[in-house]
């Protein structure tokens, strides 16, 4: 450790107990030894660090003993934060300390000083937390580095070549020592004196143990089976579910005996330290054997469920081999792993042991990998894309696939060129994520059926949200799984957890997932609440007032508007997140806004301006830019509005408030309506405004004041041109108004013998014998009769015309 360092170490903590004092020390004398205990620790772990010759183990645990006293570390750094914070406020509140060669009162200068005190008081613990918290840090990452250091050096080390005969005597010759060393110690235990003592006084036990772990290894699996006959009764039945329930009792009964037999025998003294250590291990390689086989029954059942078929007897064994095959591998090198540390055997021997599983463990891997492939051929024949994976992760799940293809072709060559201990590192972790992909898609098929069951939505649960939110969940909780199984150590992800949990620095806020969720819970509350007061004042309150629909509407909004931004407010403050820190980048951010979501804010704003000038409001009959209809809904950035053919048409809000915007029915419904109607020249003109104003007056919607009023417009081309002129009650009826008044005017003019005319166009021709002549000259005649018969037929023939000559006037000549 260099000088300087170590002398400002020395510093610090001379000046952090010099703060703290002597009478009134800050740290209590228990707090003074555990920190004592600390430094002492600290300088240990430096110096091991520097000479870097402690072996993995040690450096793990000296690396647990540092996380501990990190932890305490951390804890105290957040302590008496909201004491402190009411000191500096009240100092802050005496104004500021007095310059060189001032007075300030002597009450205040009492006040000020027992404040400094107190709060010094309090922040002497919190400096050398932060101090002790950074130097653990620090101490932990070297720890860290020289471990990940040592593990990348043993990765890519190489040993002898086990294809090697040179090497094959040395790796026989340690098996059979380390099997005849086995025996000597269990042939010589059972001979002992104590070990017949000790089992002849643990006797019924061990008698009850081996019984019992008999019994479930034997009948466990058969007892499952009735429990499942008994559960299915409650329900459920063709759902999966109890079916699921059944497969783990049916592996977890005949491993809970296989538990009993070996601490029945371990209990009774005959196994020696070898045999002790194996010992051990059985229930968790046995558990290894269950897990792949429950994994093989349950895809299988799976298969079933969906319809695909049963296997033939002999892909069914060929199958059932494979996955055994695997999980022996696995058992054996756990074996081989173990046979390393008790034996303590050469490079060479351990490569010699290690390539027949490695390379058997390699063809398996490819073999199923094949397999899976053809089914998925043939899947794809039948018109079946289902791959089996988690929802989402198709694509993902096809790309490990290739990848674990890859690797298991891979794993053989490296053993076998002496990189055992790479090929270790990547078959196995291989065989272990393809269990654990299956087994993912095993439990989310179960959580989905038992969603479906309980919702009643059976098989259409598998393609609803739910079952994909699963899916993403149990991929989330499988990446530390995966990490560890690829090499992570555990200390790696307790780091990360720890240091996540700690938060990161984003602008001077510190944000962690503690304050995170505290923010989404309380903003979470805020807008239910918000959302039920809108409700209620939408539904109860408001409803027994005298304001008018359209308020109402700009009260619920605005409401709306103000409850979420103070939810998001309390939740800020809650969380704890200081955004005075962000003013510099929160004002170039309002630059941005500005320029480059200039039309969404103007939007926004005209909202506003919408809900409180309120010169639309929901339920209005308007006409803006060509469009009418009925106004629904008026929103942050646009306002609804329903046509009479029942189509919405989204307007933004700036339209409204910059453009021409017709409100027929602003502030009341009252709207005047106008009739037109003609009658031939000729008619009595008192006697049709006398008809129509008793027409107009008649109708119920038209209202006595103003009263209604008969205008003649004038003489048109083709009639006497009269309007009706009434004010209605409702606005909105209108074209039912129009129809009305048109078909009693229909009926009292037909009554009345009045003419409603219609267009009539007289056609004149002028100067016929021109287009006589002009056929005579272009075609000549026989004779005079001839010639008469085609001028006859010429005068007879009809002339083409459009519309757009007959609108030209009566009378036009051609």
């Amino acid at each position: 450790m260099p000088m300087a360092r170590r002398l400002l170490l020395v510093l610090l903590a001379g000046l952090t107990f010099a703060l703290a004092g002597a009478a009134d020390a800050q740290l209590s004398e228990r707090n003074r030894d555990y920190y004592q205990d600390w430094l002492k620790l600290a300088e240990r772990a430096e110096t091991v660090i520097e000479a870097d010759r402690a072996s993995s183990a040690a450096l793990e645990q000296l690396r647990s003993d540092i996380d501990e006293y990190r932890e305490v570390f951390n804890r105290a750094r957040k302590q008496n934060s909201e004491r402190i914070e009411t000191l500096q406020a009240q100092i802050d509140a005496l104004g500021p300390p007095p310059e060189e060669g001032e007075t300030e009162a002597p009450d205040i200068a009492e006040l000020r000083k027992n404040l400094n005190e107190q709060l010094t008081k309090l922040r002497v613990p919190r400096v050398v937390s932060e101090e002790a918290h950074s130097r653990a840090n620090g101490l932990i990452s070297e720890i860290d580095q020289i471990i990940r250091g040592r593990n990348t050096k043993e990765f890519l080390s190489r040993a002898p070549s086990p294809l090697n005969p040179v090497h094959w005597p040395t790796a026989f010759g340690d098996v059979s020592q380390a099997m005849t060393a086995l025996w000597h110690e269990t042939t010589t235990n059972m001979k002992s004196a104590t070990t017949r003592e000790q089992i002849n006084e643990r006797l019924p036990v061990l008698i009850g143990l081996v019984v019992v772990g008999l019994l479930l290894i034997a009948f466990g699996r058969r007892g499952s089976e009735r429990m499942g006959d008994y559960l299915r009764q409650l329900g459920g039945n063709g759902s999966g579910v109890w079916t699921f329930a059944v497969s783990l009792t049916r592996i977890l009964l005949p491993w809970m005996g296989v538990l009993a037999l070996v601490v029945a025998a371990l209990l009774s003294g005959i196994p020696g330290v070898r045999g002790s250590l194996i010992l051990e291990n059985v229930p968790y390689w046995a558990a290894i054997i269950f897990y792949f086989d429950w994994i093989w029954r349950q895809l299988y059942v799976m298969r079933l469920a969906d319809g695909k078929g049963s296997l033939s007897p002999a892909r069914l064994i060929e199958m059932r081999t494979y996955v055994g095959l695997l999980a022996s591998m696995l058992v054996l090198h756990e074996f081989v792993q173990l046979f390393e540390k008790i034996e303590q055997i050469s490079d060479a021997t351990r490569s010699v042991i290690a390539f027949p599983v490695i390379l058997v463990t390699g063809l398996l891997l490819l073999r199923l990998l094949q397999i899976r492939r053809r089914g998925l051929r043939e899947a794809a024949e039948e018109g079946d894309d289902d791959d089996g994976a988690l929802p989402g992760f198709g694509s993902a799940a096809e790309l490990v696939r290739r990848i674990l293809f890859i690797l298991g072709a891979l794993s053989p060559v490296l053993a076998a060129a002496g990189y055992v201990f790479a090929a270790e590192a990547i078959v196995y972790p291989s065989v272990k994520s393809l269990a654990l992909i299956a087994a993912l898609v095993i439990v989310h098929r179960f959580l989905t059926n038992l969603y479906g069951w309980i919702t009643r939505k059976g098989d259409s649960a598998r393609e609803s949200l739910f079952s994909v939110m699963v899916g993403f969940v149990l991929a989330a909780l499988a990446l530390p799984l995966l990490a560890l199984y690829w090499g992570a150590r555990e200390a790696d992800l307790t780091e990360m957890w720890s240091r996540l949990m700690a938060g990161f620095d984003i602008g001077g806020v510190t944000i962690s997932p503690s304050n995170f969720m505290v923010f989404v819970v309380v903003f979470a509350v805020g807008y239910t609440l918000t959302r039920l007061l809108q409700g209620g004042l939408r539904a109860s309150l408001l409803p027994k007032t005298r304001i008018d629909p359209g308020g109402q509407n700009a009260i619920v909004a605005g409401t709306g508007y103000v409850g979420i931004f103070l939810a998001a407010v309390i939740a800020i403050t809650w969380a704890g997140f200081d955004l005075s820190s962000l003013a510099i980048v929160a004002g170039a951010l309002s630059v941005g806004i500005g320029f480059g979501l200039q039309t969404i804010v103007s939007n926004f704003v005209s909202g506003i301006i919408l809900l409180i000038e309120r010169p639309i409001s929901k339920g209005d009959w308007i006409d803006v830019n060509g469009q009418m209809g009925y106004v629904r809904d008026i929103s942050v950035r646009s306002t609804r509005i329903e046509t009479f053919d029942r189509s919405d048409v989204i307007i933004p809000n700036s339209d409204l408030i910059s453009g021409s915007v017709t409100n027929y029915t602003r502030g009341n419904t009252v709207g005047r309506v106008i009739v037109p109607v003609g009658v031939a020249y000729g008619s009595d003109t008192r006697q049709v405004e006398k008809i129509l104003d008793e027409i107009a007056n008649d109708h119920p919607m038209v209202l006595a004041n103003p009263a209604p009023s008969v205008v003649f417009q004038g003489f048109g081309a083709d009639s006497l041109d009269f309007e009706i002129r009434a004010v209605l009650r409702d606005v909105n009826w209108v074209l039912s108004v129009k129809s009305d008044m048109n078909h009693d005017i229909a009926k009292r003019f037909a009554e009345a013998g009045l003419e409603i005319p219609f267009a009539q166009r007289d056609l004149w021709l002028r100067n016929p014998e021109v287009l006589r002549t002009g056929r005579e000259d272009t075609a000549p005649v026989a004779d005079e009769d001839n010639a008469t018969a085609s001028g006859d037929r010429q005068k007879s023939r009809p002339v083409g015309m459009t519309e757009s000559d007959l609108d030209q006037g009566e009378g036009d000549e051609i």
